[in-house]
């Protein structure tokens, strides 16, 4: 039977099942009700394993919540840090950023990744070719970087990514977009630039974005973190379930 598997974000929550680490149709959901989303997913078949992967903790309510709608939960937050202390994976990342590493180094074994998470947060993770991590980066996501400059400045309106923008910029809002665009795609490159031997992988909402616009060559994979939850479900149910 498939597992469930579901990542919760900062704004949204992807979900998806899984035969193994093969992973199948996904869904995406943004609202408030996360629970009751999760509930959803179940009514039809309950899973034998459900892994929940959150940024942010889940309460003893919602894990009795979640252990009522399957047969065994795997829940990796920042209060159950244990279950990926076998992958050498600090503790302080988030669990996304850690399951899309298990992704990273079974999609490209033996080769150094630079992975790049492009969503409320930019995110960049370094990996050798033993899949070793080497730490990484956080700075503000592209929508982030535009609801701050009109948060922090009077001046400056509320800009929306844009579908294409002129550099430079010759009004105030085409300003903003190509400032914003263009620091992010410069981040990009430099990182890329300092790292010239790695495969460069790109995830998250706005990933297709910003790779069509890179001149390097760049693999993306918009469900890397439901991809490392998979082949991590699959090999956790091998040691201690079955």
């Amino acid at each position: 039977m498939a597992n469930l598997l579901v990542e919760i974000g900062n704004t949204a929550v992807k979900a998806a099942w899984a035969e193994g680490s093969v992973l199948g149709k996904t869904v995406r959901y943004q609202g408030e009700k996360v629970m009751e989303f999760i509930a959803s997913l179940t009514e039809k078949q309950v899973p034998p394993v459900m892994s929940v992967v959150s940024v942010r903790d889940i309460t003893a309510e919602e894990e009795s919540m979640l252990r009522s709608m399957c047969q065994y939960l795997i829940l990796m937050d920042t209060a159950h840090p244990d279950v990926l202390t076998a992958y050498g994976i600090p503790e302080y990342l988030t669990y996304d950023r850690a399951v899309s590493l298990i992704a990273a180094r079974h999609m490209f074994k033996g080769k150094p990744c630079t992975v790049f998470d492009l969503g409320t947060t930019l995110t960049v993770d370094f990996m050798d070719g033993q899949g070793r991590y080497h730490g990484g980066n956080v700075s503000l996501g592209c929508r982030t970087r535009f609801k701050a400059l009109n948060r922090y400045s009077r001046a400056l309106p509320l800009v929306d990514m844009p579908q294409d923008f002129k550099f430079p910029g010759d009004s105030v809002k085409g300003s903003i977009e190509s400032g914003v665009i263009s620091g992010i795609m410069f981040e990009l490159d430099g990182y890329i630039q300092s790292n010239p031997d790695s495969v460069i992988i790109f995830t998250g909402g706005d990933a297709i974005y910003f790779a069509k616009r890179m001149k390097n060559s760049i693999f993306v994979v918009c469900n890397l973190g439901l991809m490392g939850l998979a082949i991590f479900t699959d090999e956790y149910v091998k040691k201690n379930i079955q």
